[in-house]
């Protein structure tokens, strides 16, 4: 790096900082003063490219961009002497992400460990990185660097979990969000330099230069987002948990407004460019119609007609924010770039991300802590980024550092501590030679459907670092030796009939005052065997449990009961009757159930039969009276009378109307006599009868009042016969 230094009276030093911040609309030199911690710009030069010669933040022209850095250069040189080494940021929007997601088998194993997770994590990001070439003929893993990636969420059984460390279940799945930067990139750059006679002397991302600058270690605990709006592209990096968790680019920024303007107006691209930068500041702008004249339209009209360009430019970077942020709005959004001041755009994004509108704002060079600034240098957001890349080049450089794995050298491109999983990740080996192959399966049909009882898991290969054991998340050095010792493979599953049983195999159940010891039935391949036989590959296992109360009955065989706790019923003339109340009752554990009731060890059943309804009370249940019995006082007696009003045939036999009905019978009703009681009746029921030799009249009387024989009479009634002798003659 260019650097004059000098020692003031105070002891400070000072030195001066040569940076590029290389864009797809223009390449931008920027000189600092770094005095002690502080730093000031005191020179800035811009210059947009001629040809296409960027795309994508990546050079597709080397020489059109060496030539415009050589430029740059020899206009900063005049000013501040010779340059020859500058720091460079490869641009945000070069960076690749993709999600990928993992899953292990982990039936057979004990307690999940950190270890294990980062393997898993290993493996989906490995994914990841083959999805990204999968669609590239010409491009390997090798062609990417990785750097970085967040997890998205865990699942254990396919429920999402917190974490999986010291988890246990059958599987364990983690989807991540991983960024790559192509090799391309940086060796393009390097090229562009040499040939304008410069030497990279520092390296870093454009995200992380703009967020150094802007977002200090101790506020990264926060989820922000920061976006770079540029001429082509938007670049996006989010913080959260004190680091920078996802980066992206999405290919929507300000060259689309500029575009709505040109296409509105009918404006030349570079007029249309011209008049959103009047529009940005308020201006009104003045343009010449297709027939040659100037018409002046207010900013206010003109922000109208592009409407729809800023709402779709919020949506896009809105979208991919909450994509990369697990479909969660962030805290807060910064914007920076030339396209930051698109007007509206703030509020557009926060109605996408359902934020106050003060959570989005624009940041500007009045933002950077320990920056001071020539009066020449305008304090606009688009010179954040430049800023940060000298500033973040100088703090926090990206080196190379190169290393052996398995007695291969690998190059790692440093983005922050790099880890034996980044050494892993360059050096292509697969996150399954980190596990010993998984044991054989054991296959069986159990009840007439396949299972398959996984092996073992393999015991994981152990890491050394220059001879010394290691884990994935061991910080590496430069010249460090990795070597893997590859784990021991599982073995074949064992399994025993018992392992298939979720509860206990054996109930004691009291049944009316009886004891049972249930078993459960098990037959392998035709033979009976028992909860302790083992199982191999291959055999035919049929289970029978008893689990509800109905098995039960029937395996003590008391099948008789289910019948009788059927509701009571009888057929009276071709129709069913219920009669809940002569139904049997079961009690389980002294509570009322029902034969599907899951049975436990230790329980009570029994069953109430109650005495089956006689005629009468089946009778009663049809509202029916078999017999019409009345009682009155006769001759100072008391006398009852009796009479039947139907008859009732069980199964074709006439009954009394005390005969017990068993349930189901079929039961026919024949009525016979009916009408009023009248007072010569009671004459049938009673012993009274007129003196023989009486001789003389007599009188009929009911309740006291004369009546005749065959006259109504009613139960409680008090009849009499006065008999009143002839006289003597």
């Amino acid at each position: 790096m260019s650097t004059v230094q000098t020692t003031a009276s105070h002891a400070s030093t000072t030195q001066k900082l040569f940076a590029l911040d290389i864009g797809t609309r223009s390449v931008v030199g920027i000189i600092l003063e770094q005095r002690d911690e502080q730093f000031h710009v005191i020179d800035i030069v811009a210059k947009e490219h001629k040809e296409r010669a960027m795309v994508d933040g990546q050079i597709h022209n080397v020489l059109f961009v060496a030539q415009l850095i050589e430029d740059i250069k020899q206009q900063l040189e005049q000013t501040h002497g010779p340059l020859t080494h500058v720091s460079v940021a490869a641009a945000g929007r070069a960076l690749k992400t993709e999600q990928a997601s993992a899953r292990m088998t982990i039936a057979n194993k004990p307690m999940f460990t950190e270890d294990d997770i980062h393997r898993l994590e290993l493996q989906a990001v490995q994914l990841a990185q083959q999805q990204l070439v999968a669609h590239r003929t010409d491009a390997t893993a090798s062609h990417y660097y990785c750097v970085g990636y967040s997890v998205l969420y865990y699942r254990l059984d396919g429920d999402e979990i917190g974490s999986l460390l010291d988890q246990q279940g059958d599987t364990a799945e983690v989807e991540v969000i991983a960024t790559f930067l192509p090799r391309v990139v940086v060796e393009s750059l390097l090229a562009a330099l040499k040939r304008a006679n410069l030497q990279m002397e520092a390296l870093t991302l454009e995200p992380i230069a703009a967020i150094n600058v802007l977002i200090p270690p101790s506020m990264r605990r926060l989820n922000v987002a920061l976006v770079d709006i540029g001429a082509g592209t938007s670049d996006i990096a989010i913080t959260d948990k004190d680091t920078v968790i996802a980066y992206g680019m999405v290919p929507t920024a300000g060259d689309e407004i500029t575009e709505a303007l040109s296409d509105h107006y009918l404006l030349d691209f570079h007029v249309a460019e011209e008049a959103k930068r009047k529009i940005t500041s308020g201006e009104d702008i003045v343009i010449q119609d297709i027939l040659g004249f100037d018409e002046t339209i207010a900013a206010e009209t003109v922000c109208e007609t592009i409407a729809p360009a800023i709402t779709h430019l919020a949506q896009s970077i809105g979208q991919e924010i909450l994509r990369l942020n697990g479909n969660a709005s962030p805290k807060a959004v910064m914007l920076i770039g030339g396209g930051s001041l698109t007007p509206r755009i703030t509020s557009e994004l926060a109605t996408v991300l359902q934020l106050p509108a003060n959570r989005v704002a624009i940041r500007d060079l009045k933002a950077i802590q320990d920056v001071t600034y020539d009066e020449t240098i305008p304090v606009t957001p688009e010179l954040v980024t430049p800023i940060g890349i000298a500033i973040a080049a100088k703090r926090a450089p990206i080196h190379y550092m190169s290393l052996t794995v398995n007695e291969r050298v690998v190059r790692l491109f440093e983005v922050s501590d790099m880890t034996v999983s980044d050494a892993l990740l360059a050096a292509n080996i697969p996150a399954e030679q980190l596990y010993g192959k998984a044991g054989d399966d054991t296959v069986i049909t159990l009840n007439g459907h396949t299972m398959t009882i996984p092996g073992t898991v393999g015991e994981p290969a152990t890491i050394f670092i220059n001879g010394e054991e290691a884990s994935l998340k061991t910080i590496v050095k430069h010249d460090d030796v990795i070597t893997l010792a590859h784990g021991e493979r599982g073995e074949r599953a064992h399994v025993y009939v018992k392992q298939l049983l979720d509860e206990a195999t054996s109930k004691t159940v009291t049944f009316q005052q009886s004891s049972y010891t249930i078993e459960p039935t098990i037959i392998i391949n035709g033979q009976p065997a028992t909860t302790s036989s083992q199982l191999h590959h291959g055999d035919d296992v049929h289970i029978t449990m008893v689990e509800t109360i109905a098995q039960f009955l029937q395996m003590i065989g008391q099948q008789h009961v289910l019948q009788q706790l059927q509701t009571y019923y009888v057929a009276v003339d071709g129709r069913p009757i219920s009669m809940a109340a002569f139904s049997a009752e079961l009690t389980l554990n002294g509570h009322k159930a029902t034969p599907n009731y899951p049975l436990q060890h230790g329980d009570v059943l029994a069953i109430t039969v109650p005495a089956p309804p006689t005629a009468t009370m089946v009778a009663q249940q049809l509202n029916m009276t078999l017999v019409d019995t009345i009682t009155v006082t006769f001759q100072q007696e008391t006398c009852t009378l009796s009479r039947t009003l139907a008859e009732m045939l069980v199964d074709g036999e006439v009954v009394t109307p005390d005969t017990p009905i068993r349930a189901g019978a079929r039961v026919e009703t024949v009525a016979k006599e009916s009408g009023n009681w009248i007072y010569q009746d009671v004459f049938r029921f009673s012993s009274w009868q007129l003196p023989t030799a009486f001789k003389g009249s007599f009188t009929i009387l009911r309740n006291d009042a004369p009546c005749g024989f065959d006259e109504p009479i009613f139960g409680g009634d008090v009849l009499e016969i006065q008999l009143k002798p002839a006289p003597v003659q």
